[in-house]
């Protein structure tokens, strides 16, 4: 088992930046694929960006140019810089984990649940 906890939500003006972060625990050696996924109501689940194993990134077209996920080595952090915020991005994001090597590299990711995945922190852009 995983367990994934995000943090770093909140309400913003259009424009302006977060960064949220996601710690993992438990059993992570065993995931090839840690990644970003947003959801607001009455819209499907969206994949915004994910990492492989070896570093790779991959981001949702919405997206790319304006965030950037990165991981701290030294304690396993996942992270997603957001900056120029848009009412569009408002969601709760969550932090998702997954063991198949195909998740990330299959384009498994902007389709699919992840096996873990957190409780979630909303995110919030007014114009």
């Amino acid at each position: 088992q995983v367990q994934l906890q995000e943090s770093g939500g909140g309400s913003v003006q259009f424009g302006g930046s977060l960064r949220l972060s996601c710690a993992a625990s438990g059993d992570t050696g065993s995931v090839y694929c840690t990644g970003w996924f947003r959801q607001s109501p009455g819209i499907k689940r969206e994949g915004v960006a994910v990492r492989d194993t070896d570093g790779t990134t991959q981001y949702a077209d919405s997206v790319k140019g304006r965030f950037t996920i990165s991981r701290d080595d030294a304690n396993g952090t996942l992270y997603l810089q957001m900056n120029n915020l848009q009412p569009e991005d408002t969601a709760v994001y969550y932090c998702g984990a997954d063991r198949r090597y195909y998740f990330c590299r299959g384009g498994l990711w902007s389709r699919a649940e992840s096996d873990y995945r957190g409780q979630g922190t909303q995110v919030t852009v007014s114009s």
